[in-house]
């Protein structure tokens, strides 16, 4: 069986983010750096279904976990990363 894969403009459907290349880029910019101690889904700009969708596929390592792990490695690098 073929594993799921899933790209970071798919994942910003999912949460329902506009999910165009400009759009990706301007919440990666907004919203970065985090700090390091703070879990993805704890992050202050989430609404409650998007941190638990975003909790529950990294505790279970499901699906979207992989591009998940993306979006969080683009969140700490901040702007000038």
């Amino acid at each position: 069986m073929e594993q799921p894969s899933h790209s970071l403009p798919s994942l910003f459907d999912q949460l329902g983010l506009s999910s165009d290349p400009t759009s990706i880029e301007q919440f990666i910019a907004t919203h970065s750096p985090l700090k390091p101690e703070l879990h993805l889904a704890d992050a202050f700009f989430w609404t409650q279904s998007q941190a638990d969708f975003l909790r529950s596929e990294i505790l279970d390592d499901a699906d979207w976990a992989e591009v998940v792990d993306q979006l969080n490695v683009l969140l700490r690098k901040g702007r000038d990363a």
